[in-house]
């Protein structure tokens, strides 16, 4: 099964220290026990015994210590491996995966660096069991890094004063390394520097948000700075941002399964346990179809997170197709994610409010991973760069295998200029769909036909091209094509069934359509436009026999897994 199941966890690894990490992390939560868990999100304690955890195994040490700078053989960047651990603490409770967040954040300027005492500070402090933090919005220009106020200003001796405030940093109240972002004060450079939240010079104000995490608002005065703690000047400071968010933002997609597979295991506990006018829940035919669209989103949610994750391992120069699949990890799992917990909550109703189960923290938390590390429509806005190469022009590529191998990500920190977007080429995506003759696999390519004719014979208009909502509305299309692609090309690998891959693509052509109707309905959208658009929009293949063996794999979920009390 490719849900992650803390009490039948018989996973593959490589290497048994990495087999260590995820079973003595599952083991923490179960001996802690749900009751403790919630006891803990709701009184907003800081996670202090989690932290002790890590620190004792050497945790993010071992995770997130590229190789080369940890102590012991086995610390590597292994995006395959961190992904394992960003489902395992995404499945137990966000806070935890938060931390480990904004960790991997606050590392990427240190790792990206060509300074090497900070890396080797930075390799020390992991090993001590310290976290670290990413200090770069700004309260009043969120993410928009162009318009930053941190200064760092020259001093006669060589030295600098630092001086400006940085908002929603996490971890900021407890991390010795606060990668932080600025310009500097008489050039106007980019720069990326590190500081301490010890230092005299800073200012820890408040926590900004009412949670188990700290996520800070502090500000740095007149905090000195020498070139010794400078990490990146120039285009480097600048690469250097948002490299580590193309590095970061992709995590945002795990921690939503992980909270999702919890979710959805509780809630298809209670339903088919419990007994209503003298049924039981789960014979009814809408609470069947709610909770066979939430397990199909969910395992394409899992199967294309795993796909990006190979192209991610296997980048190089010559090789950025990662850069359209990380956005689509970002944007497009974590709302599927909070679409799954939509599902699920119809089906458990007022139970998904209870002060006992995972289900109510869930149903909180899931609405934020859409909304971290750039918004949903920050992420579409992005993608669209990519679609006319995408559909016109690809390139040739060597097939990339599935990247479980333990070896350590040395490009993810040597990514060069993030710029040229408009010019990475993809492979062609029409074999991904010649792989499996199955009823509604053919109608998607249908409708996928049928939208790239739209783009070809009635290309968006200058007007519309400027048009960012007509643009979003693209987007989520090309989106779902992308998608569709990445899930095609893992089934074969994680030998996903007929029945499941065809009930997954059900949903596929039905957002599909929906999708297209919103262009249909766009003020701006041609006649031409919205002739194809009707194309677009279709109804899956019915198949009820195919559709009651995919119920009778999700059914027999119904007592897989439950959290130790």
């Amino acid at each position: 099964m490719i849900l992650l199941n803390p009490k039948q966890h018989d996973r593959y690894y490589p290497d048994e220290r990495s087999r260590q990490i995820m079973r003595k992390t599952i083991a923490f939560f179960e001996n802690k026990g749900l009751k403790k868990v919630k006891e803990d999100d709701h009184a907003r304690a800081w996670y202090a015994d989690f932290l002790e955890f890590v620190k004792q195994e050497e945790l993010f040490a071992t995770l997130l210590t590229p190789a080369g700078y940890g102590e012991a053989d086995d610390c590597r960047w292994d995006t395959w491996r961190n992904c394992e651990f960003n489902e395992i603490l995404g499945f137990y409770g966000l806070a935890y995966w938060y931390t480990w967040q904004v960790s991997i954040l606050g590392l990427g300027p240190v790792w990206m660096s060509r300074n090497e005492v900070l890396k080797r500070k930075a390799a020390r402090l992991l090993k001590e069991g310290n976290v670290f933090a990413f200090g770069l919005s700004e309260r009043e220009h969120g993410a928009d890094i162009y318009a930053t106020e941190m200064s760092l200003a020259p001093r006669p001796d060589g030295t600098y004063l630092a001086n400006g405030e940085k908002y929603y940093i996490g971890n900021a109240n407890l991390a010795p390394m606060v990668s932080t972002f600025g310009k500097m004060a008489d050039t106007g450079d980019y720069v990326f520097f590190v500081a301490d939240y010890r230092h005299t010079g800073y200012e820890l104000i408040r926590n900004v948000t009412a949670s188990q995490n700290y996520v800070a608002q502090y500000a740095l005065h007149d905090y000195p700075i020498t070139q010794a703690e400078i990490l990146s000047r120039g285009d480097d400071a600048w690469n250097t941002g948002l490299n580590t968010v193309n590095v970061g933002k992709f995590n945002l997609g795990w921690a939503s399964i992980g909270i999702c597979t919890h979710a959805f295991y509780e809630a298809i506990r209670h339903a088919a346990n419990r007994r209503l006018y003298d049924m039981y829940v789960t014979d009814f035919p809408h609470v069947r179809r709610m909770f066979a669209d939430a397990y199909t989103r969910l395992v394409a949610m899992k199967l294309f997170a795993l796909r990006a994750a190979d192209y991610m391992r296997s980048a190089s120069p010559e090789d950025r197709r990662y850069l359209l699949y990380n956005p689509i990890v970002k944007m497009k799992v974590t709302t599927q994610g909070e679409e799954v917990i939509n599902l699920l909550w119809d089906v458990i109703a007022a139970k998904g409010f209870e002060g006992d189960t995972f289900f109510e923290m869930a149903a909180r938390d899931i609405r934020a991973l859409p909304k971290l590390e750039g918004t949903v429509h920050v992420n579409i806005a992005l993608i669209v760069k990519f679609m006319p190469n995408y559909f016109f022009n690809p390139g040739e590529y060597p097939e990339v295998p599935q990247r479980n191998d333990p070896k350590n990500d040395d490009f993810l920190f040597d990514q060069g200029p993030a710029r040229g977007l408009g010019k990475i080429r993809f492979h062609d995506y029409g074999p991904a769909f010649e792989t499996c003759d199955l009823p509604n696999i053919n109608i998607f390519k249908e409708q996928t036909a049928a939208f790239r004719e739209l783009l070809a014979f009635a290309t968006p208009d200058d007007t519309q091209q400027k048009d960012v909502d007509f643009l979003l509305a693209l987007g989520e299309i090309f989106t779902l094509v992308v998608y569709g692609q990445l899930i095609l090309e893992n089934a074969g690998i994680y030998e996903v069934g007929d029945d499941l891959l065809d009930q997954v693509f059900d949903f596929m052509v039905r957002d599909f359509a929906r999708h297209a109707l919103n262009i249909y309905s766009k003020p701006g959208s041609t006649p031409r436009q919205m002739d194809y658009c009707l194309r677009m929009i279709r109804k899956p293949a019915v198949d009820a026999t195919r559709f009651g063996r995919v119920w009778e794999e999700v059914h027999a979920l119904k007592d897989a897994y439950e959290m130790n009390p």
